[in-house]
């Protein structure tokens, strides 16, 4: 079953991939220093990187397919933000990526660019959290996750708690 909407279910991939991955390269940079083959030091890095580029990409793919549903109810400007640090996070895993596949080269060639996706990973979770911030504005602040229900299917925010809870009173003997 695939949930609607996709976005919220598809965006906490990157996230965490974007933490793991600083840590990730500090170790495959360390053991590729100390004489571990790539194979064994750099090519999880590779793979990881890869993965997180590939959970952005499908971020930003299910951000799209809402778009135009969630602009019925958010500002332009605060969906323009999130949707413009999404894109930088995912230009930015998508140059680290490079920078990690081309770490596979042996020698001097492949240490500039271990260097450099090292570097990169530590700019990533930066930028998700300015998406994931901004995207948490859209929920929270703005009401994004409004344009997804309805007023007869859920209860708003007026609704009192005690009318929401009678259902689980009639259980409750009565005399």
């Amino acid at each position: 079953m695939i949930p609607n909407p996709l976005h919220p279910a598809v965006v906490h991939f990157p996230i965490v991939l974007a933490f793991m991955l600083p840590f990730a390269a500090a170790a495959g940079y360390i053991l590729t220093r100390k004489g571990i083959a790539l194979g064994h030091g750099w090519l999880p890095v590779a793979i990881l990187a890869l993965a997180l580029s590939g959970s952005a990409w499908a971020s930003t793919l299910s951000g799209e397919e809402g778009e135009e549903r969630v602009e019925e109810v958010v500002p332009h400007d605060a969906l323009e933000e999130h949707e413009e640090a999404g894109e930088r996070f995912l230009w930015g895993s998508l140059i680290v990526s490079l920078m990690a596949v081309l770490g596979m080269v042996p020698r001097r060639t492949g240490q500039a660019f271990r260097v450099g996706a090292l570097v990169g990973s530590l700019v990533l979770p930066v930028l998700v959290a300015s998406a994931g911030h901004t995207g948490g504005e859209l929920v929270y602040k703005h009401g994004a996750a409004s344009a997804y229900t309805t007023s007869q299917s859920t209860p708003d925010a007026s609704t009192p708690r005690s009318v929401l809870r009678d259902d689980e009173d009639d259980d409750t003997d009565r005399d």
